[in-house]
Order: C-alpha cells, then sequence, then structure tokens
C-alpha cells in the first residue's frame, strides 16, 4: 500500500488534468495524475480537431499524445488508475484512495475528472464515432456541410445544435423519443422556421445502418400514439430508414463526480459548482467538464487546467 506524498495530485487525465499537471510542473511542485480510462480522455476519439488555436487540424489522438508526452517529459508521474474518494486529513492534507486499495496524499487536489456523453447504446455506434457519428455540434458540425444530418434528442442542447447545424447543413432532422421537446420553446420557434429543419417527435432510433464503414441512415419506430414519424420526408416509409449523413447524439451528458460528493459540492446535474477561479477551498479545485460551465470545449478546458493549478501553486505556498 503506497503512502507517497505529493505537492498535487490531478484526478483524470483530459486536456484539463494534463495542463493543470503541466503548470504545477513548471512551477516545480511534484505531481501524481491519475486516469482511469485512456490518456487523454474524450478529445482521443475527435478523428479531426479543427477549432483550437494555432493549429490548422490535428487528430484528438495526436493532440492528446503529445500533451501527455510533454507532461511526463516535465517530470509528472501518470498512473493508471481510479480515484474511488478524497478525504482531508487533520494536517490539512489529502488521502486519495485508489480502487486497488492504495492510497496516496497530497497538499493539493485538482480534480479533472471530465465527462462523458450518454450513448444511444445501439450496435456499432461506438466504431461509428467520427465515421457519422458525433455528440459535439460545435466540434465536428463543419465536417457536415452542406449534407443531411440529424440530432437526436429534445433537450435545450439538442435544439441549440439543430439550431447551429441548420445554417450549415442542407437537411436537419431533430428526432425526440416523446412526444415533445423538453427544451425552450423559443429554440422550438427558432426551428419551426428554418426552412431545412423537420421536427420529429414520438419517435426513436433503434438502429444504425453503415456501408463501408460509414454511416448511411438509421432506422426509425414510433414511439407513442402521436408520433410523427409519418410524413418525414426522405424516408424509406416500407422500411422506416432514413438517409443520413451523419447523426448528432444530443441526449445529455454525465459528469464522472460520485467519487468526490462528500468533499465537492454538486448541482442537481451532478456538476461540480467552482467558478472560473476553480478553487474550492482547503486545497481543493476543479477543472473541466466536470465543474458547472456553459462551454464545454478543449480551449476552455486547457484554460480551466492552467488557472485550477496556478490556484494550487499559490496554496501551497501560502501554507509554507
Amino acid at each position: 500500500m503506497s503512502n507517497r506524498f505529493y505537492d498535487v495530485a490531478v484526478i483524470g487525465a483530459g486536456p484539463a488534468g494534463l495542463t493543470s499537471a503541466l503548470y504545477c510542473r513548471r512551477a516545480e511542485k511534484a505531481v501524481v495524475v491519475f486516469e482511469k480510462d485512456v490518456v487523454g480522455g474524450q478529445v482521443t476519439h475527435s478523428p479531426k480537431i479543427e477549432n483550437y488555436p494555432g493549429t490548422a487540424q490535428m487528430s484528438g489522438l495526436d493532440f492528446a499524445e503529445r500533451l501527455a508526452e510533454q507532461v511526463k517529459s516535465q517530470g509528472a508521474e501518470i498512473i493508471e488508475a481510479e480515484v474511488t474518494g478524497l478525504s482531508r486529513g487533520t494536517d490539512g492534507s489529502w488521502k486519495i484512495m485508489l480502487s486497488g486499495g492504495e492510497t496516496y496524499r497530497s497538499s493539493a487536489v485538482i480534480i479533472a475528472a471530465g465527462v462523458h456523453h450518454r450513448t444511444l447504446g445501439l450496435e456499432k455506434e461506438e466504431e461509428l464515432e467520427g465515421c457519422g457519428v458525433s455528440y459535439c455540434a460545435v466540434c465536428d458540425g463543419a465536417f457536415y456541410r452542406g449534407l443531411t444530418a440529424a440530432v437526436i434528442g429534445g433537450g435545450n442542447s439538442a435544439l441549440q445544435e439543430a439550431v447551429m447545424l441548420s445554417e450549415l447543413c442542407r437537411h436537419v432532422y431533430v428526432i425526440q423519443n416523446l412526444d415533445y421537446f423538453t427544451g425552450e420553446q423559443s429554440l422550438v420557434s427558432i426551428l419551426k422556421k428554418a426552412p431545412n429543419v423537420e421536427l420529429v417527435t414520438g419517435t426513436v432510433v433503434d438502429r444504425l445502418i453503415e456501408e463501408g464503414g460509414e454511416l448511411r441512415a438509421v432506422h426509425l419506430v414510433r414511439n407513442g400514439e402521436n408520433s410523427m414519424l409519418e410524413g418525414v420526408s426522405g424516408i424509406d416509409t416500407d422500411t422506416h430508414n432514413l438517409p443520413l449523413d451523419g447523426v448528432f447524439v444530443a441526449i445529455g451528458l454525465k459528469p464522472e463526480n460520485e467519487a468526490f460528493s462528500d468533499v465537492a459540492p454538486l448541482d442537481k446535474y451532478g456538476y461540480i459548482e467552482a467558478d472560473e477561479g476553480c478553487s474550492l477551498g482547503g486545497g481543493l479545485f476543479v477543472a473541466g467538464d466536470c465543474r458547472t460551465k456553459k462551454v464545454r470545449q478543449i480551449a476552455t478546458a486547457v484554460s480551466d487546467g492552467a488557472a485550477a493549478a496556478v490556484s494550487a501553486c499559490q496554496y501551497i505556498m501560502n501554507r509554507m
């Protein structure tokens, strides 16, 4: 059982966590980073990134690998392990508990656990990510300029993505499993007025249809008595197949914060409540998509990581 002590422990090796580690190491702090899944986080699944300042185009995997190597070259330790809990000792230091039973200690902790997109849970969904299946219109919408796409979901996030795509795509379908949209009616009104948008309620996507490793269509089924499936343009009414170039799944995000609920304040959606300062007090900080914020992008995650690291280093200096 390890009881090694670090200046800063970072939970999560996505862009926010790795940036935190980089800044802390450049301040000559001893840093350990814990990651339970893939180093680099969700960005590793993005086939193309074209909205990161200073780089015209790169793959998410390339970005993650270069950032991880940069952090390692600065001397940070990255451990593949799941953090199951945190507790603060009487001396003000933090104990980090891992799923294997090991414990580590640090003066400060930066939670950068990230979020994961809720998926449809359909066969081939994972393998088609980046090949017709996306979870972020801000990230990938430009790839579907002049093409036909569908947004699956009916909340504010789905409707906002549909509005954005309506300005890029030839045609946009918004497919909601309920008989009504749960998002703001002002967004629904905008979409109803858009000539290239069709709203489809009471309908479920139950199968993804691919050919040659690319999404070609989705299969739709009625979900309730008031389904608007009939009358949808472009659909094969015999099979209920809707040809598409891409689908954007927008049925919500789930933050990875359950293990920290006893030490960090969570909102009703499970996000850690913190502002741009990223400080929770007592040597605890948060960075990236797992905190309450309006925009979740690589650029904002990196910004959070830098802010949290600077705050954590200042906290440690003040304790000396």
